[in-house]
């Protein structure tokens, strides 16, 4: 390598942070809020990370497993659509389940969200989620369209 480009590469490597840190935006829909642990979602360039997104509410709790996709995929979809995108550019969803029974009736809503080219999905089953109550957590990443 020419000596005349590695002093152009530091100085690259030393700006790249400041810069990645400068595109990092948090993502917080309207009823929704940050707190000092977490941010609904990030939007970093076009890309959109939701966090994980419960399907149980203070207001309206359910116990149903198809109530809680819907609540937990109506959250997700607020967090993409205040960052500027669409659930039809979801590329990427991991959905926590308590319980694998439930898998039928989270897949039954789930579907419904993305009705064609669904985005690639891992779903996993785990001992607990943060809320007793919570029976489903969704989180996703999504493209952010030109």
């Amino acid at each position: 390598m020419s000596q005349l480009f590695r002093p152009i590469l530091v100085l690259a490597a030393l700006l790249a942070p400041s810069l990645a840190a400068a595109q990092k935006q948090p993502v917080v829909p309207a009823g929704m809020a940050a707190s000092a642990t977490l941010t609904p979602g990030t939007r970093h360039g076009d890309v959109i990370y939701t966090s994980g997104q419960l399907g149980t509410s203070r207001d309206a709790p359910d116990s149903t497993i198809q109530t809680q996709t819907k609540k937990a995929l109506d959250n997700v979809k607020a967090v993409v659509e205040a960052g500027g995108s669409t659930m039809a550019n979801v590329l990427k969803c991991t959905v926590f389940l308590v319980d694998v029974k439930d898998f039928g009736g989270m897949n039954s809503v789930y579907s419904t969200y993305f009705p064609k080219e669904p985005p690639a999905r891992s779903t996993v089953v785990v001992a607990a989620l943060v809320s007793a109550a919570a029976k489903v957590e969704i989180e996703c990443i999504a493209a952010v369209g030109k």
